[in-house]
């Protein structure tokens, strides 16, 4: 970090109090952002952790309409539920507060009264879209339509969820309400605008050439919303949920919830200083230049952290400004998009209660696989192969071993170390340099490298105590067995040091194995840090084995949520056009028996059936091999069209007409059968 900040003020993006929070949230904002607040703890930095939940805006309306209960009874609950999760997570706010706290009303309505009062605001009138049937303006979020990148039909009014493209209602094809799909007419209303173009020669300066540094993903982002040129972007919204807006003639408006929002990092941290004033005043930690502003961030939050929320903060003169915005990409699950809408997620709440014990599980899995730079996936399979490769057969393997040795040999007492081989030396060097690496990979956000480096360092230590053998030794050379020792005892506390902003709750328990009072960071690269003739409790395994009935409950209850997704998704295909009786009477459809059932030879999906109809045997060929092995048919009745002229295929088959079948709604296909057995032979109608 560079000298000339004192402080540094970290923010982790406002959940929507509408829902839980998932594995997508912890990967892409709230791991990354805790592993780095930890550490800046670890160096004695001055930092504060600032969280808090997002309780405006239509997300949370929406909920509180879908479930027919008031919409600060939604917020109640998942404030609640998500500020629980994160702390049973060890995600380590200083403050996790909420943006319908009087703090935060009062602070917010202060920002925009002095925007307005200084003339930073300007007020339009413009038409926007309004359901005649409802009697409302609609928000972006409450617009859905047709997305006119991937024609997704379902993408919203501010974001393509498909595709992920940032998108305005105007740029939908065939907009409607989201809520009651009724069509939109434009109407006019007056609102006031923060003038984002007036600031774009500034912007353009300060990220484009002061901030190189910004991760590509964030940059590039950037750059191409200030390469399109930016617009005034309206900071209030016809709504009866959020912060009214404070001027006369503003009736039935509030301000737009991307305004109010990140002024609840300010808020929030108000709410903190004022209920300890130990910590300073909040004013030192958003207006005083020696301060450093971070804010940890999703890809669909950076155009309002990198752009709006600056633009605001420019507008408004006695804040500081974001030093560095490192965001994610999104994490898909199981190749999947997640989607809190279709319930498609892992839930932090049910992983803490399905997985007790598990936080680091979870936490080391989500920072191997961040999407620091790419969209990544989070698959059941490999969460299991990582725990139980890395976590339980390398770094937990090599503690195991280590401490279960000390108890063997020595009855928990550390051992004194002797002369040192030239093996030694070279592992306890390895060591030595593990500060300043992980220290800049750190101080570049570089998660995923750090850990993957710290993982390392206990591949380093289960290597040198295979390659020892003391076990062997033991028999032969009673005194260089306590030098080993000694040495894997001085790296497993190196580990524990190591891995503390990671793996926080193993780290401690780790710590409580080695009998130190405390791990400091300054400490870590030394070869002394466990005392000779210290005295160790029993240990206890620091990682165990994931089991396999433990993920396939967890795939299953994905399944069964796809499944469920579809069925409540499903529309039948449209009825065909209308035909007469007469028409309908010229089918002859039957029943008739499977006598024979086989694959056609290079034609995968064709099989060909030899079928008993009560005058002679006939074949049928039927397009159903993806679906059926053919000895599953043998013997069954189906139905078929007995008078459909014969088809020939290009191999100089012959079908003598057509078995019905029918298309469930996932696209898999049921041969019709007769339920009693019949009369080959036998007409339907």
């Amino acid at each position: 970090m560079d000298k000339k900040f004192k402080r540094t003020t970290v923010t982790a993006a406002l959940p929507y109090a509408n829902g839980p929070v998932h594995i997508g949230h912890l990967a892409g904002v709230y791991v990354p952002s805790d592993i780095y607040v930890r550490y800046l703890r670890l160096k004695g930095r001055d930092v504060i952790f600032v969280g808090g939940s997002d309780e405006h805006g239509v997300p949370v309306t929406i909920r509180a309409r879908k479930e027919g209960i008031s919409v600060q009874e939604v917020v109640d609950r998942y404030h609640s539920l998500i500020k629980d999760s994160f702390q049973r997570f060890g995600i380590s706010f200083d403050i996790y507060s909420r943006t319908t706290s009087r703090t935060h009303h009062r602070l917010a309505s202060d920002f925009f009264r002095h925007l307005y009062d200084n003339g930073k605001l300007t007020e339009q009138v413009s038409e926007q879209f309004y359901d005649e049937q409802t009697g409302h303006f609609l928000t972006d979020r409450n617009i859905r339509g047709e997305c006119p990148r991937c024609h997704n039909h379902e993408a919203y009014g501010d974001q393509c969820e498909s595709c992920g493209a940032t998108l305005s209602p105007e740029e939908l094809i065939n907009p409607y309400n989201a809520e009651t799909g009724n069509p939109l007419v434009k109407r006019e209303t007056k609102h006031w605008y923060l003038p984002l173009d007036q600031y774009q020669p500034w912007l353009e300066r300060w990220i484009l050439q002061e901030h190189k540094e910004w991760r590509p993903n964030v940059y590039g982002q950037c750059k191409s919303w200030l390469d399109g040129g930016l617009r005034p972007r309206a900071v209030t919204r016809d709504l009866d949920w959020g912060i009214p807006v404070p001027v006369e003639g503003a009736d039935g408006k509030v301000l737009y919830v991307w305004f109010d929002a990140p002024i609840g990092y300010i808020s929030n941290t108000k709410e903190l200083c004022d209920a300890h004033p130990e910590l300073g005043s909040w004013e030192q930690w958003w207006k005083d230049p020696e301060t450093r502003l971070v804010h940890f961030i999703g890809k669909d939050n950076i155009v309002f952290h990198c752009i709006v929320f600056p633009a605001m903060l420019k507008a408004h003169g006695d804040y500081i400004l974001p030093d560095n915005v490192p965001s994610n990409e999104f994490l898909n699950l199981e190749g999947n998009k997640i989607s809190t809408s279709r319930n498609y997620a892992v839930w932090l709440n049910e992983y803490l209660d399905e997985l007790p014990d598990r936080q680091d599980e979870l936490r080391y899995v989500l920072t191997a696989n961040a999407p620091e730079t790419k969209d990544n996936d989070f698959t059941w399979a490999d969460f299991q192969a990582r725990c139980n490769n890395e976590l339980v057969a390398v770094y937990g393997n090599f503690v195991n071993r280590a401490l279960q040795l000390t108890q063997k040999y020595y009855e928990g007492v550390v051992p004194a170390c002797g002369v040192l081989t030239d093996y030694d030396r070279e592992t306890l060097a390895e060591f030595r340099g593990v500060k300043e690496r992980l220290e800049d990979l750190l101080e570049n956000f570089k998660f995923r490298e750090a850990q993957k480096e710290a993982m390392n360092l206990a591949r380093i230590g289960n290597k040198y105590i295979a390659d020892m053998e003391p076990w062997k030794v033991v028999k032969t050379d009673p005194e260089r067995v306590k030098t080993i020792i000694n040495v894997s005892l001085q790296i497993t506390a190196n580990l524990a040091i190591a891995f503390q902003p990671f793996l926080p709750f193993s780290s401690e328990r780790l710590r409580c194995m080695l009998a130190l009072e405390r791990l400091e960071w300054e400490s870590l690269g030394r070869t002394d840090l466990i005392a000779t003739g210290a005295q160790l409790p029993k240990p206890e395994l620091l990682f165990s084995k994931i089991e396999d009935e433990t993920i396939q409950c967890q795939v299953d209850k994905l399944a069964a949520t796809i499944k469920a997704n579809e069925e409540a998704n499903y529309q039948a295909a449209p009825i065909k056009e209308t035909v007469s009786f007469d028409d309908f009477q010229k089918l002859d459809i039957r029943v008739g028996t499977v006598l024979e059932c086989e694959r056609v030879p290079k034609m995968k999906k064709l099989l060909k059936f030899k079928i008993a109809d009560g005058l002679k045997n006939r074949t049928i060929v039927s397009g159903i091999a993806q679906w059926y092995e053919p000895e599953q048919l043998v013997g069954k009745q189906v139905l078929f069209i007995a008078n459909l002229a014969p088809r020939e295929f290009k191999n100089g088959l012959v079908s003598e007409g057509m078995i019905l079948s029918a298309e469930n709604n996932d696209g898999t296909i049921s041969v019709t059968t007769t339920e009693h057995e019949v009369k080959p032979g036998s007409q339907v109608g």
